[in-house]
């Protein structure tokens, strides 16, 4: 590991650790200024019981924060390149402030003798601690993901194979500096006969491994193998043993099935779960609540600009202001999708074609509402009539599924949940014409099996930040 690489790898935890330590010593400072001299609180709320001495609550704060540094230190909040989404953290965070609570909760009955403590500072506490660490790691992510975009800190890796995901994965880390890995470059495996690393620096074959190792002071390998080449895996960690690196594989597609097998008992007979209901009827209902809720949020906040993009569509072009089309949606059943028109009323004179970034067919005002996914809003009005939800896979013609499904692996999985506005494959950049059909299922796929109130949460977050920040939308 370089000197640089390890300085930073203690350097961002002990930063992290003063400034949440920071944020929680200000919630008790600013709780017990709201509770105890903020007027229009106390008419809300008045104090009847006395004004406690801010000195107590400063010792207890002070006596407070280690529990919860450990707390977070447990759900391994404190590692460097995290490369997270600020929003994954809250739910953890929201968890730890709350283990927190309960023991300063705990901490408060063995010494309310001594202690005169407020139940409002401390709901004041958890709200305003969860608020403020969350705003101190999104600069600490920032700040981090700074220094990786200055070189500083980076780990030097290498990608083993040369097929198509192992190009991907060289070319995503080669380009997003942010991550925080310096691509070296590529070992060949030997028995592939797929190359598509031709343009990338060549560094050896597995054999060169543990000279490249230390040569190069490479700390970490991406490994990208099928399966089948399970010998030459076996081989890689023969000839490392005893050496101070990290592999870390990308599983193909056969791996992904295999990961998800899952044993249960019935009735004291083994079963294999091969696959399972994405939803039970409790999740259903409230997936559905859900959507009806952020639907009618979204309606109402974007209201004005449903009416503003309702002129321009009609005022630039002539024909209808929605765009109606059949699509087919969860259990293959078929619904009418609502769009704002972004392309010429005789599009698809030709028969059904997909859209491409240079679109030629795009109205005068199309082509800027269908770069930031502006055409997509009327779709809520399908979420809140319960043919779509807010995240789920995209839906798509009848055509287009009849000349795809035999082409692409498990491609009718995907109408296994509601089709939706956004979905992980989205906010991940696989869509239109610039991403394979095949990884987009691969993300719908992985939303299908994994899916939660959460992770829709998550995805609607990415989305604002890729329809206003992102280059790839078209």
């Amino acid at each position: 590991m370089s000197n640089r690489s390890s300085r930073l790898e203690i350097f961002l935890p002990l930063l992290t650790i003063l400034t949440d330590a920071a944020a929680i010593f200000c919630a008790f400072l600013i709780s017990y200024y709201i509770r105890f001299d903020f007027e229009p609180f106390k008419k809300l709320f008045p104090v009847t019981k006395g004004v406690p001495e801010l000195d107590g609550y400063i010792l207890f704060a002070l006596m407070i924060i280690p529990v919860w540094i450990v707390v977070f230190q447990t759900r391994k909040m404190y590692r460097v390149r995290r490369n997270v989404f600020v929003f994954d953290e809250l739910f953890v965070i929201i968890k730890c402030v709350t283990i927190g609570m309960l023991f300063a909760m705990g901490l408060v009955f063995i010494l309310k003798g001594d202690f005169p403590y407020s139940r409002l500072v401390f709901a004041l506490i958890w709200a305003i601690s969860i608020l403020l660490i969350m705003f101190g790691r999104y600069f600490m992510l920032k700040f981090e993901k700074n220094l990786y975009n200055r070189g500083v800190g980076m780990c030097r890796v290498a990608v083993l194979g040369t097929g198509e995901m192992a190009s991907g994965i060289y070319e995503r880390f080669e380009k997003d500096k942010f991550t925080g890995y310096e691509v070296l470059g590529y070992f060949d495996y030997g028995s592939s006969h797929e190359n598509f690393m031709k343009d990338r620096t060549k560094l050896g074959s597995l054999k060169d491994i543990p000279e490249k190792i230390k040569e190069l002071g490479l700390e970490k390998i991406f490994i990208a193998m099928p399966s089948s080449e399970h010998e030459s895996l076996e081989e890689l960690l023969r000839i490392c043993e005893g050496i101070n690196i990290e592999f870390m594989y990308s599983p193909d597609f056969i791996d992904l099935i295999t990961s998800r097998l899952k044993i249960e008992e019935v009735d004291g007979v083994p079963f294999m779960r091969l696959k399972k209901i994405p939803m039970n009827a409790w999740n259903r209902m409230v997936k559905r609540v859900f959507d009806i809720v952020f639907s009618l949020f979204f309606i109402v906040l974007l209201s004005p600009f449903l009416i503003v993009i309702a002129l321009l569509v009609k005022l630039t072009s002539k024909g209808p202001l929605f765009y109606k089309q059949e699509r087919v949606g969860l259990d293959g059943n078929k619904f009418m999708i609502l769009k704002f028109r972004s392309m010429r009323v005789d599009a698809e004179r030709s028969g059904p074609q997909m859209a491409k970034r240079d679109d030629d067919r795009y109205t005068p005002i199309g082509k800027f509402i269908r770069k930031y996914s502006l055409d997509e809003l009327p779709q809520f009005f399908n979420v809140l009539g319960g043919s779509m939800s807010i995240v789920g896979p995209r839906p798509e013609r009848e055509f287009f599924i009849n000349t795809m499904k035999e082409s692409i692996q498990r491609y009718l999985e995907r109408h296994r949940v509601k089709c939706g506005i956004t979905g992980w494959a989205q906010v991940n950049g696989a869509r239109g014409s610039d991403s394979s059909m095949q990884q987009r299922i691969d993300y719908d796929i992985y939303y299908i099996e994994n899916w939660s109130i959460a992770f829709d949460l998550k995805i609607i977050f990415k989305t604002l930040k890729e329809v206003f920040f992102s280059e790839r939308a078209f």
